[in-house]
């Protein structure tokens, strides 16, 4: 069964404490299944932040960004439950990112992507690039920065994305196997590993809380 397409949607929030209970209770029991319901939705999971934030993040992951236009979608979010009016977080949230993504990197989704599960754990950075950067820089991101880092132990694969709904333009989004994976001698050491990584690192206008670290809570599959 596929699981993974070109397309995302990512969900950042934070919501007050005395709500969290029932937004978890209306997000697990209805919500992400409604979601999973429109054609071309293919997976969804929900993670809780361990380094950075929002605190809450749920990922859907789309045969392509045009599933958020289709007529399904879009008459879910023209009719929401009467619950989904109390508990969405763009009612209660105290901090909501919605962002679109279509996939740059790689280009194509290849068969073991297509149809494997969204990890246990994420690291995914939300940052721009100058204009007169932008060319070089994919270049750099794309043939030798994730690459690099998919030799870490523990890494299961790198995805880069460009944004089409939100900000900021870019979303490099790292699947793994623990919420240590990028905290060990062999993550950091690809941080210096090419004589590239200095200047393209320091002309990354990284997001102010990114890159974070997330760990999955639920996956309704």
């Amino acid at each position: 069964m596929k699981l993974k397409g070109t397309g995302m949607l990512a969900v950042w929030c934070d919501v007050p404490s005395t709500l969290e209970e029932e937004f978890n209770k209306w997000y697990n029991e209805e919500h992400i299944f409604e979601r999973l319901s429109v054609p071309g939705v293919l997976s969804a999971a929900r993670y809780e932040s361990v380094v950075s934030g929002p605190k809450h993040l749920a990922v859907y992951e789309l045969e392509s960004i045009d599933v958020l236009q289709s007529p399904e979608y879009l008459e879910l979010k023209a009719n929401p439950s009467e619950w989904s009016r109390k508990m969405s977080p763009d009612v209660i949230a105290t901090r909501y990112i919605r962002n679109v993504y279509d996939q740059i990197f790689p280009k194509n989704v290849d068969d073991a992507t297509s149809t494997s599960s969204l990890a246990p754990a994420l690291q995914v950075g939300r940052m721009g690039i100058p204009t007169e950067l932008e060319s070089e820089w994919n270049e750099w991101y794309n043939t030798i920065y994730v690459p690099n880092y998919e030799t870490v132990p523990g890494v299961i694969r790198g995805r880069r994305y460009k944004t089409v709904e939100g900000s900021p333009a870019y979303m490099t989004f790292y699947e793994m196997e623990s919420v240590g994976t990028s905290q060990t001698d062999e993550w950091f050491k690809q941080q210096t590993a090419h004589p590239s990584n200095a200047s393209m690192r320091d002309a990354m206008q990284h997001e102010a809380d990114s890159p974070g670290i997330w760990q999955k809570t639920f996956d309704p599959s």
